[in-house]
């Protein structure tokens, strides 16, 4: 579903990605691991049109990314759960959920109305809290939020940046079942992770990011093993 190429790409004059290449299929979640600052966030927005890539080539479903905004990418489909979530602090959880549909041609009251009761059949903590103000959620609320907002829009992959960055091991734990699922569901998920042990649990491959370039990629099973994964990120 996803494939990305031989990408390289960096700000300013300063490189960050030196070919890497990665590919996501259809129902998986992928876990792209490695410590802060190897470049799995510039990755991320590289494949969202953020960030413009010096080379190499970036598809989904088949069609060129390369040269599309990151409007116009959400609009095919696929959706971005930046890291810090970044819901609106001051608008309500049925406010930001329906900017979701700012991505979709079709915005008709019975879409609208429609995509709600899905999300809140997923998240019915969310139908609790639909008058509340963004920022009076707890943080793996707003992380759930931040979730059911792409999924509005109709997401089929979800790239995912640091979604348990800052939470307690109670929410870790929720954040890995809402993952568990979005698998379930049928939905594709690429996952940056700082918690490697909680993502090799949920995803079925994974690939080990290091400065700028894959070193290792394999089974979720094989990486968790793996002498090499406890020398890259410690654990």
């Amino acid at each position: 579903m996803l494939r990305i190429s031989d990408v390289h790409a960096g700000y300013g004059a300063t490189p960050i990605l030196f070919g890497v290449s990665l590919e996501v299929r259809e129902g998986e979640a992928v876990a792209l691991l490695g410590r802060n600052g190897m470049g799995k966030t510039t990755l991320m927005k590289t494949a969202m049109g953020f960030l413009r890539p010096w080379r190499g080539s970036i598809q989904y479903d088949g069609r060129d990314l390369m040269r599309l905004t990151p409007h116009e990418i959400a609009r095919l489909g696929v959706g971005f759960v930046p890291e810090n979530r970044r819901i609106f602090p001051g608008l309500t959880v049925r406010e930001n959920l329906e900017l979701g549909l700012s991505a979709v041609p079709d915005r008709s009251a019975t879409l609208r109305r429609r995509r709600l009761d899905e999300v809140f059949g997923h998240f019915p903590r969310l139908r609790e809290r639909i008058d509340q103000a963004g920022k009076t959620l707890s943080g793996g609320e707003q992380q759930m939020l931040a979730i059911a907002r792409v999924m509005m829009a109709g997401a089929r992959i979800i790239l995912m940046d640091e979604p348990t960055q800052g939470l307690a091991p109670a929410l870790v734990r929720h954040i890995r079942e809402m993952l568990a699922e979005l698998k379930r569901l049928g939905v594709t998920v690429l996952l940056v992770e700082q918690n490697a042990r909680m993502a090799l649990n949920v995803c079925d491959r994974g690939y080990i990011m290091e400065k700028g370039s894959i070193v290792f990629e394999g089974p979720a099973g094989e990486l968790r093993e793996s002498p090499l994964t406890r020398e890259k990120l410690g654990v």
